[in-house]
């Protein structure tokens, strides 16, 4: 309940530069009575939306609930980044789960960036996806790594988009005087993500999915068939899928005790007279801080920062301040830069930020916990979970075989231990250790 309302207005899109730049449709209707489908998901951001299209697509009967607005969450919300992979490296996967495993993960992470790429041109162009993502690094040590695992992609994956930077290239591509080294990506990319999600939405629907907003679902009865009540009726369907992430109801105990909702927060400046002044390209960027900064910059030259730590459900009284220091401490040019817009929201972590894709009940599946890394695997998993409704499992046994331990202590003691451990990485953040 608190993830769901302790930060939003029902209903209220955020006042974000994504909501400003958007042209937002009318609300659709919330579910009246009860109805009757072959599939009912419950969330319609990136993941809902993704796999009632594919249902859609398939000639299934779909109804989407969503407590606020397609797009509403954190699909609406997040730094627009479509990165290669997952949160943890591909010999990291390799040393856990074997080289077969790991290479089949990558060949998902790689359809989900091509699905976000072939999806955004067919239905919402205007979010104006562009490739190229860099990740800087603070120490020569963290920037050796990243060179060894781009060499390892290329060796062993055949993956060679990734250039390596030393130190003066990664400053003249990232103008900044604290990254160490880095990298860019060519084969990543960014997006406008509300747009994105908006565009789904309208696919879906005009493939025959039902979209009932302002509509929470407030239980769960698995079984032959599933039953999801809410407030205005009740989904009887054949299976359900649950796509609420950092916002999902407490719905299953089993995603409850496997994934954490946590706050990240970003800000968008006035349109910059130079910006390649900070971005030397029309990139995205990520950093090797626990507590990670991202940013990028949207059309018209408007710089979009995010980051900082929340470790409440509700977000800090004053949000902007931290935020700007941490913006102007990477980038001194910007001190004082007006800000027109900050806005926070809502993301599932896991234990290894690690998506939980998995099926959690007799005929109900879950995908979520994408841990930042969701703009493209949360909406392919999205489609892997309604192949497997259609009686294709494979990629979602394989998704389904990443390690997620349960929380110390279950949902119940999650969110304290959880703020302790990211207290003390935080602080070796600012330590620089």
């Amino acid at each position: 309940m608190d993830t769901l309302y302790r930060n939003d207005r029902p209903g209220a899109y955020p006042e974000s530069w994504y909501a400003a730049s958007t042209e937002i449709p009318p609300p659709r209707p919330p579910l009246d009575g009860d109805t009757r489908a072959d599939v009912c998901i419950v969330g319609a951001g990136y993941t809902g939306l993704s796999a009632a299209l594919a249902l859609a697509e398939r000639g299934l009967s779909v109804v989407v609930l969503d407590a606020h607005r397609a797009g509403f969450g954190g699909s609406g919300r997040n730094g627009g980044q479509v990165g290669s992979g997952f949160n943890k490296s591909q010999r990291w996967l390799e040393a856990r789960l074997g080289q077969d495993t790991a290479r089949a993960l990558w060949d998902i992470a790689e359809a989900a960036k091509d699905q976000v790429r072939t999806l955004s041109a067919r239905h919402a162009p205007e979010a104006n996806f562009r490739p190229g993502v860099a990740h800087g690094a603070y120490s020569a040590a963290e920037a050796r790594e990243m060179a060894e695992d781009a060499e390892h992609l290329a060796r062993r994956y055949g993956y060679d988009r990734i250039e390596p930077l030393d130190e003066s290239a990664m400053r003249d591509l990232v103008k900044t005087p604290l990254y160490k080294g880095g990298e860019i990506d060519r084969g990543a990319g960014h997006i406008h993500p509300l747009r994105y999600a908006l565009g789904l939405a309208r696919a879906a629907e005009a493939a025959g999915a039902r979209i009932c907003e302002l509509t929470e679902a407030t239980g769960l009865a698995d079984g032959a068939p599933v039953r999801v009540t809410t407030p205005h009726g009740t989904v009887t369907a054949d299976h359900a899928i649950l796509a609420g992430n950092g916002y999902m109801p407490d719905l299953s105990p089993r995603v409850a005790a496997r994934v954490m909702p946590i706050n990240s927060f970003i800000a968008a400046t006035e349109p910059l007279a130079d910006p390649r002044a900070v971005l030397a390209e029309d990139i995205a960027v990520a950093d090797s801080k626990f507590v990670v900064n991202y940013y990028r910059m949207e059309e018209g030259g408007r710089f979009l920062f995010g980051g900082r730590e929340s470790y409440t459900l509700g977000f800090p009284t004053d949000i902007r301040s931290a935020l700007l220091r941490r913006m102007a401490t990477l980038f001194p040019q910007l001190e004082g830069t007006p800000v027109t817009h900050v806005w926070g929201g809502t993301l599932g972590i896991t234990m290894t930020r690690l998506p939980m894709v998995a099926r959690v009940g007799r005929n109900t599946l879950n995908a979520s916990g994408f841990s930042g890394h969701g703009v493209a695997l949360s909406g392919f998993a999205g489609t892997v979970m309604a192949e497997a409704i259609a009686g294709q499992a494979g990629r979602f046994d394989v998704m389904s075989r990443l390690p997620i331990p349960a929380f110390p202590g279950g949902a119940g003691f999650r969110a304290p231990l959880l703020t302790l451990a990211m207290s003390w990485y935080a602080l070796r953040d600012r330590l620089g250790i």
